[in-house]
This record gives structure tokens, C-alpha cells and sequence, in this order.
């Protein structure tokens, strides 16, 4: 028994187009890509793999991509889909081991029991994950699974034999295993950090592996550099706290809404959502940048400041007269946006005791918008994001349905949203 594997990945393959081939079984087998709107402006949130064999990606434009992979299917994001089928991925998992935490929409971990850590029994279980997702999800949703003495390099080992690949680190395979991967590879590793690296005298994975910690340190200004010498060999470090710096959502117009009139009730409607999530993590804002982006045009993302809150009908106010003052107010739009950042605990706020521009003139209306805004959060929580919703919000109804990244899954009231938007 090897002792030093503890971490098991699991990465769901193209997971959104893989979904749509599932959904649609005319596109198995296809070049697939997905679009967040039915718009050749878009771009591709996903692609299949016979898309990336074209050379599209996440990132490319419609366009480009028709001209990469001629026949490609263009098809709109369903996210309430692909929401349904990640509950049903972990599920499966679950049924194999119990999942540790799941990282994102298609990624997610578990500890391996020190009975469970030789590598021949290992192997054996992810082709058990493997057939169990086959079987009670779909034979089209494919699963890349790494196994290493810590959750980084068992990340980097589901990465490494996509798709519906299967790879071991074991310690003594360290560091030999990960010389085939590029810098890029390393989670941790973006362009400009890649550029430091380089100017370091690194610049493949077997000169970062055999760098010292006083070179990484150096790198990286400080522990950071430490720590990833150390997950490089193999060791187990506590995970980093994080704290979350804003909230937000951003959508891309179709052609239909792109005139000003059509894409405020849509900002309005970004904007409620980002106070129901601020409201659900026990959250207070301090400031509201909105993001616009005109049509054939530059972006515009200015920000207000105010004392911290929580209510939709403050946050409301500061957001009408951040679009009041945008240039060229007849100009048509392309994306509007809205991010909620200062947070702080709600449990640290002190209230205002004066009252601001923006805020409540007294503590009294700041005693009713709470309550307004707890009544409306949970009848939309028990009946759907329709059955009550601001004024503001009333024309956009059937725009803006929920969007989904890699990295976020909406929590439970939020994914109510595509059912109740059609």
C-alpha cells in the first residue's frame, strides 16, 4: 500500500457542451459550441471536443469559430440543465466515495481513506466513477480523474490525459510526472506571473520543479512562492482563507435589447439578483460599479461609494444615477453589468445613525427595507423567482436567464431562475 496518495480529482470533461450533446442526441459525435446568447457578436462559453480540435475554445467569437470548424453547431447555454446534471455528477460520485467539496461546476475532490490509497486500487475506483456517471447521468458526460499525494497535484494529474482520462502521481513519480506539462498548466501560473518566472531564468515545469523556495519566494514576493514549493513535492498544506470582494452579474444583450430603454429593466434585474446573493451570504455593500459596453464602442465602468447596506431599493437609487450619468445615452448597448464590492459581515456593520444621500433618511425606512426585502427573498425562494419582483424589473421578464461560470454554481433560489424566466 502507498501511503502518500490522499487526493482524488474529479474534472468534468467539456462539461456544458457535453451536456447539450446529451440533451440533444443528433449533436453527439459533433462540433458543438455554446453561446451565452444566439448572436454572432457572442462568443463561445464551451465547445466539444471536436470543436477544440478546430482550435476553438472558450473565448471564441461566433464568428471565428464558424470559420475555424465550418458545420459547427452554435447552440444557446441552458444553465438550469447544466445545474441538474451537476447535482446528478456528484451524486454518482457520492455513491463511490464520499465527495470532500465541490470546487466548481465541473470540478470537485475527495480525501482518499488510508485503506483506499494503494494505486491498482485507485485505478479500480475511478473506472468505477467513471461507469457509475455513465450510467446514472449519461454516457456522453465523460470524467477526467487525477490521483496524487495532495489535491494541487491530483488536479494537475485530472489535466493531464483529458478527455475521459484517468492518471496516477504517486511520490515517488515526483518530479518527473509533471515535466510534460507547461508553466501555463499550473494552476497558479497566468501570463504575468509566467513572465516573472521567465525573468527569473524558469522557463519550463523541470526548472520551476527544481528551483529553491528562496527563488520561488522571490518570485512570487513572498509565501506564496513557499507554499507551491512545497505542493510540488508532494506535501499537504492547509488551505488559503479566502474573503469574497464583490458580488455581480454582467450579461451580453441580444440584438432585440440592445437600445437603452430594453437594457435597463435588464440591469435592474442583474442588480436584484446580486442583492439577493449579498443577502443569502450575510453580506453589506459599500460600493456599486456598474460595467457597460456600447455597441461598437468603448466600456464604462464608473463606481459610487456609499455607507454599506444591503437593500435593494438603496442599491436601486445608486444604480439610477450611475446610469443617468453614462455618455452618449442614445447609444445602443452590447453588455451591461453590476458588481457589488466593499463587502463586509453583516455581523461587523454598524448602522447609520445620520443617514447619506443614498441610504435611508432614518433608521425607521432602513427597518422597512429590511423587512420588504426579507418578505420578497423568501416568497421568491418558495414560489419562484416570479411570483413577486420590483417594478423595475417588469420588462425584463424573459431576458436575462440565469448564466452560470465554471467557477460559481447559483445558489438554490438562484436556480429557480431559468424555469421561471422560460
Amino acid at each position: 500500500m502507498d501511503p502518500s496518495l490522499s487526493a482524488l480529482f474529479i474534472d468534468c470533461d467539456s462539461f456544458f457542451a457535453s451536456v447539450e450533446q446529451h440533451l440533444d442526441p443528433s449533436l453527439r459525435g459533433k462540433a458543438v459550441g455554446v453561446a451565452p446568447v444566439m448572436a454572432e457578436t457572442s462568443c463561445c462559453i464551451a465547445a466539444s471536443y471536436e470543436a477544440k480540435a478546430y482550435g476553438v475554445k472558450t473565448g471564441t467569437g461566433i464568428r471565428e469559430a464558424r470559420i475555424l470548424c465550418p458545420g459547427i453547431h452554435i447552440v444557446e447555454a441552458k444553465p438550469a440543465e447544466y445545474v441538474k446534471a451537476h447535482h446528478r455528477v456528484i451524486a454518482a460520485v457520492e455513491d463511490c466515495i464520499h465527495v470532500e467539496a465541490v470546487l466548481s461546476i465541473d470540478e470537485m475532490w475527495a480525501w482518499l481513506p488510508l485503506n483506499w490509497r494503494n494505486p491498482e486500487f485507485v485505478r479500480n475506483l475511478g473506472q468505477q466513477i467513471k461507469s457509475k456517471v455513465a450510467n446514472d447521468v449519461s454516457p456522453v458526460i465523460k470524467v477526467s480523474i487525477g490521483a496524487a499525494p495532495n489535491r494541487y497535484l491530483a488536479k494537475l494529474a485530472s489535466k493531464m490525459r483529458k478527455p475521459d482520462g484517468l492518471f496516477i502521481i504517486e511520490q515517488n513519480d515526483l518530479p518527473v510526472a509533471l515535466h510534460e506539462l507547461q508553466l501555463s498548466d499550473l494552476t497558479g501560473v497566468g501570463r504575468s506571473m509566467e513572465t516573472r518566472l521567465h525573468a527569473a531564468g524558469i522557463h519550463s515545469v523541470e526548472s520551476l520543479c527544481g528551483a529553491s523556495k528562496e527563488v520561488l519566494r522571490g518570485v512570487w514576493g513572498g509565501v506564496l512562492g513557499d507554499r507551491l514549493w512545497y505542493l510540488l513535492r508532494g506535501m499537504i498544506m492547509p488551505d488559503l482563507e479566502t474573503v469574497r470582494k464583490s458580488i455581480g452579474h454582467s450579461h451580453v444583450l441580444p440584438p432585440e435589447s440592445r437600445k437603452p430603454d430594453q437594457a435597463w429593466p435588464i440591469l435592474c434585474k442583474l442588480l436584484h439578483k446580486a442583492c439577493e446573493r449579498l443577502r443569502n451570504h450575510g453580506l453589506v455593500a459599500g460600493s456599486l460599479t456598474i460595467q457597460l459596453g456600447f455597441f461598437g464602442g468603448p466600456r464604462w465602468s464608473p463606481e459610487i461609494s456609499f455607507f454599506e447596506t444591503d437593500s435593494t431599493l438603496v442599491l436601486m437609487r445608486a444604480l439610477h444615477r450611475l446610469w443617468r450619468d453614462r455618455p452618449e445615452p442614445h447609444a445602443r448597448l452590447l453588455q451591461v453589468g453590476c458588481v457589488l464590492g466593499k463587502l463586509l459581515d453583516r455581523s461587523n456593520h454598524t448602522p447609520d445613525l445620520f443617514g447619506g444621500t443614498i441610504n435611508e433618511s432614518c433608521p425607521e425606512d432602513a427597518a422597512k427595507h429590511a423587512r420588504l426585502d426579507q418578505a420578497i427573498d423568501r416568497l421568491r425562494a418558495k414560489y419562484g423567482r416570479q411570483c413577486v419582483y420590483m417594478g423595475s424589473v417588469h420588462h425584463s421578464r424573459d431576458k436575462a436567464p440565469m448564466r452560470i461560470s465554471f467557477t460559481h454554481i447559483p445558489e438554490l433560489g438562484i436556480e429557480n431562475d431559468r424555469r421561471d424566466d422560460g
